[in-house]
């Protein structure tokens, strides 16, 4: 399971929402227990690849190098990858697949029309042959707050 805090969940969708109609990417920060992953800062990156960046992503080596001392720096670790896919669902492309690692979990964000629709985590296999999705849990900002959504549109109220 990995879960989100809201200052880092509305980090990611600035960023995808900024980025639109590109793709965006970043780093999560945070901590792992017990086979849960908890993000409590977002870091966005830059999109490095040369071409179209609409339907591709690339991050450049020395930029995950400092996400992960950044992540150090802070007493956290370097959690996984997060991107958005625009005007498409949140899926795990072969692209994704073949450029991933299968220690990180990597968050997918739709954004449709520049506006967040869903999203959903990853975790690649050892082989890099699949990956299964991941339960992904967005923790409100405060208890007066209107529901966030988790995944695939469902709100925490809806599971």
């Amino acid at each position: 399971m990995i879960r989100i805090a809201p200052e880092a969940w509305e980090v990611m969708l600035a960023h995808a929402r900024r980025a639109y109609p590109n793709e965006c990417c970043g780093a999560m920060l945070g901590s792992a227990a017990d086979g849960v992953k908890d993000v409590r800062e977002a870091l966005p990156l830059e999109n490095a690849f040369a071409g179209e960046q609409d339907e591709r992503y690339e991050l450049r080596p020395e930029d995950l190098l400092a996400a992960d001392r950044a992540a150090r720096e802070r007493r956290m670790e370097l959690i996984g990858i997060y991107h958005s896919h625009p005007d498409c669902d949140a899926y795990f492309s072969e692209t994704d697949l073949k450029n991933s690692c299968p220690w990180y979990s990597f968050l997918v964000l739709s954004i449709r029309h520049g506006f967040y629709h869903h999203a959903n985590s990853w975790l690649p296999n050892m082989e890099l042959t699949g990956a299964v999705k991941e339960e992904l849990i967005v923790e409100r900002a405060a208890a007066s707050s209107p529901p966030r959504f988790v995944a695939d549109g469902q709100t925490a109220a809806d599971r």
